[in-house]
């Protein structure tokens, strides 16, 4: 895979790190992009590319053909960029609903609306969503992340079959990631079963490889021992 360009969204993050870490590993010439402004001291020396706000399709689409300018093209986006909410649905306001709708969903659809003019042109074009393992049966309080990772699903799909022979797009579905937030906000769980960044990461690899030229719409549960 080596010297293959690949567009990390949500970058800097606990997921996103592994991510581009592994990428990077490989040979891709991998560009992390996030929201926050400034990268973790984990991805020094790697091109990062912060302060981007992938809910504005302008925007996306701006950082995007800047990367495809400086590297040539773009042969691969991985969609880690999203966020979480824990609420029931008896509450009485729409904002989370919103704000899970465009963190998970509208980010992935305008990072890979900006993407696919140069994913086309790839021997070997690659979108990897994050689904979620959630979104498959929503929980108490998850209705909101679920329904926004149902779309990320459906996203998937849609691009799978309209892009098929030229571009692959899958999804991997984790359920609870071994992280240090969630280490925190679950104190008394078993973490030894969540999935961890590594192991997610190993899969998004994958899918990114050329080796995986014939897996396109999959949504692939990556769910640790849970």
């Amino acid at each position: 895979m080596s010297g293959r360009v690949v567009v990390v969204t949500g970058a800097f993050g606990a997921l996103g790190q592994a991510v581009v870490k592994g990428l990077s590993e490989d040979g891709n010439r991998v560009v992390a992009v996030d929201h926050a402004s400034t990268a973790p001291e984990g991805l020094a020396g790697l091109r990062a590319m912060g302060g981007v706000d992938l809910a504005d399709a302008a925007q996306a689409r701006q950082v995007l053909e800047a990367v495809a300018g400086d590297f040539g093209g773009i042969d691969a986006l991985v969609n880690v960029a999203g966020g979480f909410v824990w609420e029931t649905v008896d509450g009485h306001s729409n904002e989370s609903w919103e704000r899970m709708h465009t963190l998970n969903l509208m980010t992935a659809l305008n990072a890979s609306r900006a993407a696919l003019p140069w994913l086309v042109q790839s021997a070997h074009g690659r979108i990897v969503n994050i689904g979620a393992k959630g979104a498959l049966a929503a929980a108490t309080g998850m209705g909101a992340y679920a329904a926004s990772k149902a779309g990320v699903h459906r996203l998937t799909e849609a691009l799978a079959e309209e892009y098929k022979g030229r571009v692959t797009v899958n999804a991997v579905l984790p359920s609870i990631i071994d992280t240090a937030a969630n280490r925190r906000d679950m104190p008394d769980a078993d973490w030894t079963n969540w999935v961890t960044t590594d192991e997610l990461a190993a899969v998004i690899a994958f899918l990114v490889s050329p080796q995986a030229s014939g897996i396109t719409g999959a949504l692939i549960p990556v769910t640790g021992r849970v």
